[in-house]
């Protein structure tokens, strides 16, 4: 290993060769060692899959599809390589993660893919051994944070030897191209790397686009992050009774995820009683009271890193909903459902929008930002809008097997006294769609 110079990396290759002869491996090909670097599912969660019947993906193979698709998309746009910092760019390319949600809003992480396929990880500072088990990492490096945190008044240096790096990446793996696409970059990293004649274009669309079909492994990989998902929304339900505060049934979920291997939540949208109108109020202090509807959603990153997000709303107790509730609960059900049937192949994102089921005039103030939008690895393109937030030319893409989607619905009336959220997770297929989410809904409710 070269010694770390101020403002260099570090050039540390990866040995790819780490697996033996005699190595046993769990179901989804990762080696069965306790003591291993990956994060990943635990044994909790290959016995709950096994018992539902899901096969889990093959992770080595989940991997290579990943790289490249993001290969193919930067040579089809005509780049040179794709520099990222979004974590979740980095994760689909190289599936390295470190400290996700911190890294999110600081970026000391970023990762090269050259068009020729070479791949280069910059990890936090003295953090390269994380990447270790990663074959398709040809290089891991220091040196990419340049926000002020990391950074101070040297942020420009920082740029400029970093910018240096990219360039030589780029003469040696970017097929001759000086069009470099990133995703996202601090303004004076962006100033360095023009002013070594790089044109800069758009990493998210590279990346977006990369990300919208998914390989069988990434579906399969999906199917179980679904069902840790709705396994913890049971335990969840088991607990939705008055008096438990909705902080404390939060937590819940985020708990059971966890303990079966996944990551995070990315926002803790739950709530109850009159808190359900308007939509997007964060879970609280408030304790739930009989006869209140409790509703959330879910936003979970579950094992393998894949998004699961979903919604519903529960009546809490033992009597009966008034009929506000249930008409809300049946104007958003039937709402998603009806929508839900415009899916298949060859549809066009903006003939969705031109095709939607609108929901009754009296719950459209309130409407949900979309109605559809793609699901991956979080909330992924394309936004599928309502007609009245449709934003011309942005999205005429066609459907195609394998894309992910959540359908979604909030039905509200202004000045309600409540609110209801559903959202179910479909997969494109050749001849329609598949529903993945199975969580049951409210009996009761639905009347």
């Amino acid at each position: 290993m070269n010694v770390e110079q101020p403002f260099s990396s570090s050039n540390r290759k990866i040995d790819p060769s780490r697996r033996r002869a005699t190595q046993l491996f769990k179901p989804d090909g990762t080696p069965l060692d306790p003591d291993r670097l990956e994060i990943g599912p635990t044994d909790v969660a290959f016995a709950e899959w096994e018992a539902l019947g899901i096969t889990p993906p093959n992770v080595e193979r989940m991997r290579k599809v990943r790289l490249d698709r993001t290969v193919a998309e930067i040579n089809r746009r005509g780049y040179g390589g794709c520099l990222m910092f979004d974590p979740l760019n980095i994760r689909y390319a190289s599936d390295s993660s470190n400290m996700h949600v911190w890294i999110l809003h600081n970026w000391a992480r970023a990762c090269f893919v050259g068009a020729d396929g070479h791949m280069v990880v910059w990890d936090y500072k003295r953090c390269e051994h994380l990447s270790a088990h990663l074959p398709l990492v040809n290089d891991v490096r220091v040196g990419a944070g340049m926000f002020y945190f990391v950074a101070g008044d040297q942020e420009d240096a920082i740029a400029a030897e970093f910018a240096a790096q990219i360039d030589d990446l780029m003469r040696a793996h970017g097929n001759g191209s000086r069009r470099l696409a990133i995703d996202k970059m601090e303004l004076h990293g962006a100033r360095a790397l023009t002013a070594r004649g790089l044109a800069i274009g758009s990493g998210q669309q590279v990346m977006e686009h990369a990300r919208l079909i998914k390989s069988e492994d990434e579906i399969n990989a999906m199917r179980c992050a679904i069902a840790t998902c709705e396994i913890a929304m049971a335990e969840m339900e088991k607990a939705c009774e008055a008096g438990i505060a909705e902080t404390e049934l939060w937590a819940i979920l985020h708990a059971e995820n966890i303990k079966r291997g996944g990551e995070w939540i990315e926002t803790r949208i739950l709530s109850s009683g009159p808190r359900t109108n308007p939509w997007f109020q964060e879970a609280g202090p408030r304790r739930l009271l009989e006869g209140d509807l409790l509703a959330f959603d879910t936003d979970l990153i579950g094992p393998y890193g894949m998004c699961c997000d979903m919604s519903r709303t529960w009546f809490v107790g033992d009597g009966e909903p008034n009929a506000e509730q249930r008409d809300a609960y049946r104007v958003a059900h039937d709402h998603m459902f009806a929508n839900m049937d415009l899916l298949k192949p060859g549809v066009t994102f903006s003939e969705l929008t031109a095709q939607c089921v609108h929901l009754p005039e009296a719950y459209r103030a309130q409407r949900y930002g979309v109605f559809m939008h793609g699901v991956g690895l979080c909330d992924e393109f394309p936004s599928i809008y309502y007609p009245e937030d449709f934003v011309e030319g942005a999205f005429d893409y066609p459907l195609e097997p394998g894309m992910a989607l959540c359908v979604d619905v909030y039905a509200g009336k202004v000045g309600g006294s409540c609110g209801v959220k559903l959202e179910d997770q479909v997969l494109i297929t050749e001849t329609g769609f598949e529903n993945l989410s199975s969580y049951p809904f409210e009996e009761r409710l639905l009347g």
